[in-house]
Formats: structure tokens, C-alpha cells, sequence
């Protein structure tokens, strides 16, 4: 994940998938480690089908032209997910293992203008569900 400072700011986590409560990673990553978890959407992205998960995708333009021909939108329904100081390290660590080589960590700003860390695909991953990928018009997995 080119580009992460040595020190990450503690900021809370947006989750769009298998980290959203009661999903699958959620239990193990973290259940138990936050202080508040919070509804929240971010613009900018679109969400794409993949093997039991999903892939979040930057979009090029900032989402102002989401192929509205497909039914897509060009944004995404998740989680703030809030985890306290002591525990910011070490889940951050955890988070950057399951995620892997596939996604870049990056600051965002969901609507309501908090910043929050995030992980969207990274090229060449990014290109590839842009032009055969296959979208979540709604904007949010757990509704698909």
C-alpha cells in the first residue's frame, strides 16, 4: 500500500462490506474494539461484485457522471467505525492484512464531511471492474 504515512492519523474506519456489523469480518476485526459504529455514505465510488465481498472503486471524475444509463451510483453505503487509541494500531494492522496488495488505504470524507480511512481497489484491480467489472447499482452489499 504505497504511499501510508509511518504513523496513521487514528481517524475512524468507513466499511462497506465483510467489516460491517454482523458480517463475516466484522467478529474478528471489530466486535469489542470500537468506541461508536455509525451509519454513514460516501460519494466518489461505486461498489462492484466480487467473490463473497465487495470491491470499492475510486471514480475517476469524483462521481459526477455514474453511468445513470445502468442504473449505478456513484455512491456507497457503509460504516463509520470508531476504535479508540489504544486499540487504532493494532486494528489498523489487522485491517491492512485482510485487505492485502489489492487495495490502497486512503483518507476520505463521507457526506456528512467526516474524515475516515478506507480501502479502494488499487490498479490494476481498479481498471479492470471499471470496464468488466460487474457494479452494486444500489450503492450498498448488504442490500444487493
Amino acid at each position: 500500500m504505497s504511499g501510508m504515512p509511518a504513523r496513521a492519523e487514528p481517524l475512524p474506519f468507513f466499511v462497506y462490506g465483510t467489516l460491517r456489523a454482523g458480517q463475516r469480518h466484522y467478529a474478528w476485526t471489530l466486535r469489542g474494539r470500537t468506541t461508536r459504529e455509525e451509519p454513514a455514505v460516501l460519494a466518489g465510488a461505486m461498489l462492484y461484485e466480487g467473490p463473497g465481498f465487495p470491491y470499492a472503486v475510486a471514480v475517476p471524475d469524483g462521481g459526477h457522471e455514474a453511468s445513470p444509463a445502468r442504473g449505478e451510483r456513484a455512491t456507497i453505503t457503509g460504516e463509520l467505525m470508531y476504535v479508540p487509541e489504544p486499540a487504532f494500531d493494532e486494528v489498523l494492522a489487522t485491517l491492512d492484512r485482510l485487505e492485502g496488495p489489492d487495495y490502497d488505504r486512503l483518507v476520505v470524507r463521507v457526506l456528512d464531511g467526516t474524515r475516515a480511512w478506507t480501502y479502494l481497489a488499487a490498479d490494476p484491480l481498479a481498471t479492470r471492474l471499471r470496464t468488466t467489472g460487474t457494479p452494486i447499482p444500489s450503492g450498498d452489499w448488504l442490500a444487493r
